[in-house]
């Protein structure tokens, strides 16, 4: 940067502006701001054909529903715009991108701006936006320490709160990348460095986090977008964030403070036994949960107990074994109430009625498959379901849990009970404990139903001798008296599965299974567990008996990895296992029926194809 140091040749008000010049120079890495992008959410900005006119940069269109807020744009989650544009109207380097922003609604990859191509091993490009609670930027580029295809998403330590306007600034001068949150830097990384490294396909998104094969519109307020091509001093982002600080100073709007009465999660069934039924729910705002039951479609008993709060979760008790009852769910906030469906559930029937339970697992973030396969598993009429764990794809975000899995499988959830394990995909989040009502710890458990004992593992946690699950479970099994016994976790002792334990595509080397798993078999040899329930890899095996670690014909247990609930498919390797029966890729659920010491297990793919049956006698 030029310099003038010729003080004494100065006026006092000339050299006031030179050192004033120099200050703004200095709050970026080059003279002053030259900023290559400026977008201002004004209605007046904003065309009747949806066109943002940009003060600088190229015109978008948004594809977004949207309407005009107090402040700037609200937009309404719907998919989001891009506009294809040259390298000129991009940093190549440094850059410095700023925005006033809120969101209504948590996302996993919520995006304000950006130009990314985010698919496995081409990570190219950069976004501004946000996921379940905090802010991020994320960059990819040449100079990486992987190299090409690698790209750090950097997030803020602070949680954002629903609604609440915020300045978000990402800085990056070639070597650092920082992210500033209403005038605070929060958090540093030098592991991108030199040239952003851009797709092919310049396509600038604004309002929404979009490549080629993820959309995810922005749900809240967008006031303004600026994109410099210097690297910001934190000096200029303090400025910036005071120059509007009082925005940040705004309440949440009504529609989030004070949202109308609605169901975010309709009522769904927990822990059913021969006498009890748990129901839970959620709604959108603080309510009185009053839940109605009986024998016929009127619900004319009452639960005598209310529950206040969003998530509702009432005990029917006193019920008859074996009996249909009906039910439906009243939540009052003031003057509003909403009601739910009339559904219908049934009691255990004991250990000498006959039942039926459907299994399903790894439905994990897609809906339209695991509720196509919900709907089929309720058509076969199940008193229950197990889940062999990836409820959803991530955790931590509650729109998963929300959207893709109890919206999905509503149809069979709200009928029957479900019994799940923790996948490692549920990350051992919080909603998952929130939506469950399990035995303590919750993360592992017993039941039973009818003639059978149920065991249900985590395979995240240790599982070897030592370890507090392994001790648990051998005194649980030693204990049990059950004609059937039946364990579910995750991952699978014995697998087929062509690369998650070792790239047989590439080497003769594979575990076969996981090993953490394998601690359990001991238990399942001594104890004659029938059948070992899994999930993990998105296919299905059935193994021959195994006992000892080796395949028998008789009196051991059969491991079953029933992973095609709706993660992508996954395929066998070349090579076939000793242990190895039957195997095949594709999406389906399975059913298992049992009488007494008669057992049949029908597996079924997602057009309702039987692909597999066969049948125990005790």
């Amino acid at each position: 940067m030029k310099r003038f140091f010729n003080f004494p040749r100065c006026s006092r008000l000339l050299c006031f502006l030179v050192v004033l010049i120099g200050m703004v120079g200095n709050l970026f890495s080059h003279d002053g701001p030259n900023p290559l992008m400026h977008y201002s959410m004004k209605g007046k900005f904003v065309s009747k054909s949806g066109d943002i006119v940009a003060q600088k940069g190229p015109d978008i269109n948004i594809a977004n529903k949207f309407e005009e807020g107090k402040n700037g744009l609200i937009f309404r989650g719907k998919p989001t715009s891009s506009k294809l544009i040259d390298l000129n109207n991009l940093p190549k380097r440094d850059f410095t991108i700023t925005s006033w922003f809120s969101t209504y609604k948590e996302l996993g990859y919520g995006g304000i701006l950006g130009v990314i191509e985010d698919n496995g091993g081409e990570e190219q490009g950069w976004v501004l936006g946000y996921g379940p609670e905090r802010f991020y930027i994320a960059l990819a580029t040449k100079g990486a320490d992987d190299g090409d295809g690698y790209m750090t998403y950097l997030e803020s330590k602070s949680a954002y709160k629903l609604g609440v306007l915020y300045h978000v600034v990402a800085t990056y001068d070639g070597k650092e990348l920082d992210l500033y949150v209403n005038g605070k830097k929060e958090s540093s990384t030098t592991i991108q460095s030199g040239d952003v490294l851009y797709p092919e396909k310049l396509n600038l998104a604004i309002g929404g986090y979009k490549d080629t094969n993820e959309d995810f519109g922005h749900t809240g307020e967008i006031v303004n977008i600026s994109v410099y091509d210097q690297a910001a001093k934190a000096e200029w982002v303090k400025q910036e964030f005071e120059h509007n600080s009082k925005l940040a100073a705004l309440p949440a709007p009504d529609e989030i403070e004070n949202p109308p009465l609605k169901h975010v999660i309709e009522p769904y069934l927990q822990f059913g036994t021969k006498t009890s039924m748990t129901v839970m729910w959620e709604t959108t705002a603080v309510s009185d949960g009053i839940l109605f039951y009986g024998e016929t479609s009127e619900c004319d008993t009452m639960l005598p107990v209310k529950s206040s709060g969003k998530i509702h979760e009432l005990t029917i008790t006193e019920l008859q074994p074996g009996t249909q009852y009906f039910y439906k769910a009243i939540s009052k906030n003031g003057d509003e109430q909403i009601e739910s469906p009339v559904k219908t559930f049934q009691t255990d029937g004991g250990a000498d009625t006959p039942y039926a339970f459907a299994i399903i697992s790894d439905t994990q973030g897609n809906p339209k498959v695991s509720g196509a396969l919900a709907v089929q598993a309720w058509e076969q009429r199940p008193n229950f379901m197990i889940h062999a764990g990836d409820l959803v794809s991530t955790g931590r975000i509650k729109r998963q849990w929300v959207e893709d899995y109890f919206e999905s499988m509503n149809p069979l959830v709200s009928r029957v009970p479900f019994y799940p394990v923790l996948g490692n995909h549920e990350q051992n989040a919080d909603h998952y404990y929130r939506y469950m009502s399990l035995p303590e710890p919750e993360y592992y458990y017993t039941f039973t139903y009818g003639n059978a004992q149920f065991f249900m593992i985590d395979t995240n946690k240790k599982c070897d001798p030592k370890s507090e699950q392994y001790k648990w479970l051998d005194n649980q099994l030693s204990q049990s008296n059950a004609t059937w016994k039946f364990v579910c976790h995750h991952h699978p002792p014995y697998s087929s599965d062509e690369n998650d334990y070792g790239n047989l595509w590439k080497t003769n080397k594979s575990r076969r299974g996981d090993l953490n798993a394998r601690n359990l078999t001991t238990l399942y040899d001594k104890y004659g567990v029938d059948i070992v329930l899994n999930g993990h890899i998105h296919s299905y095996e059935r193994t021959w008996q195994i006992k000892g670690g080796k395949p028998v014909d008789r009196d051991a247990p059969f491991y079953m990895i029933t992973g095609g609930g709706g993660g992508g498919l996954e395929t066998p390797g070349p090579f076939r296992t000793p242990f190895e029966h039957i195997v095949r890729r594709g999406h389906h659920y399975a059913m298992i029926w049992i009488n007494g010491s008669k057992l049949a297990f029908k597996a079924y793919d997602l057009d309702g194809r039987l692909f597999d049956t066969f049948d125990l006698n005790k």
